[in-house]
């Protein structure tokens, strides 16, 4: 049987601001390399419920404040519901950059305009301006073996690249992502680093994430297969070598 997944991928032409198509990316071409088919449909201002309902894992990218600023209003009253629906039932994520600021209670800019946001994880976020640095660098965080996919490699460390001016508490509702070894991570004061809600990854890394974290992007795929197909399906283990290298490399960097 081969087996099919359906990326969503929110307001490519939006929130794509950094590279982030990379994640998109090495998602697609794991999944080819394992002989599973897979489309993305890009969610847009157009995107019928149903068309949203068809996807199997959602991912979405950084932006600027204008650019959330236009989507934030199609997102809470259009796609807010139906994706809270998907992420309830463990469709995994995942949200890099900017995009988790839009999936908590609110997000305040840099000129103090509150953005409401979907309120899926229980989160808030905001720009402090000038009175704190921007988190700009390389990170390293620490991860659980929660995200360990069984038969393929695993790292406890993730790194990243964050260049970001607001700030993330979290609530009782998620848990961190990661405990934040290097770098600012949330808010430069809880050392915790990103956040996870069901099956799905909100963290502040900038752009393309997921080409030096591969053992996220199949922990993604595994939760996808076996959401929809309702039982554990095999990952093929992969020539990672290359992979694994630049994760190495900037660890030590």
């Amino acid at each position: 049987m081969k087996h099919q997944l359906t990326i969503g991928w929110l307001y490519p032409e939006l929130m794509s601001t950094y590279g982030d198509r990379g994640n998109i990316i090495v998602l697609t071409k794991r999944c080819k390399w394992r002989n599973i088919n897979v489309s993305v449909l890009s969610i847009d201002f157009k995107t019928t419920k149903k068309e949203i309902e068809s996807c199997d894992l959602v991912f979405g990218g950084g932006s600027q404040d204008r650019q959330q600023g236009i989507v934030i209003d199609d997102l809470r009253n259009n796609k807010g519901p139906v994706l809270k629906e998907l992420f309830d039932r463990g469709i995994p994520g995942l949200f890099v950059c900017g995009a988790p600021q839009l999936l908590g209670h609110y997000y305040m800019t840099g000129d103090d305009t509150k953005l409401t946001g979907l309120g899926i994880f229980d989160m808030v976020s905001r720009h402090f301006g000038k009175s704190k640095p921007r988190c700009i660098g390389n990170t390293i965080g620490e991860i659980g073996e929660e995200f360990e996919v069984e038969g393929l490699d695993f790292r406890n460390t993730v790194v990243g690249f964050e260049n970001h001016g607001g700030r993330t508490y979290l609530g009782k509702g998620v848990q961190p992502f990661a405990k934040i070894i290097k770098g600012c991570g949330n808010n430069g004061e809880d050392v915790t680093e990103g956040s996870v809600y069901k099956n799905c990854i909100a963290c502040y890394s900038h752009g393309p994430f997921l080409p030096k974290n591969p053992h996220i992007a199949d922990w993604l795929i595994a939760k996808a297969l076996e959401l929809k197909y309702k039982k554990k399906i095999p990952l093929k283990l992969l020539d990672d070598t290359l992979e694994w290298e630049a994760h190495e490399f900037m660890l030590e960097r």
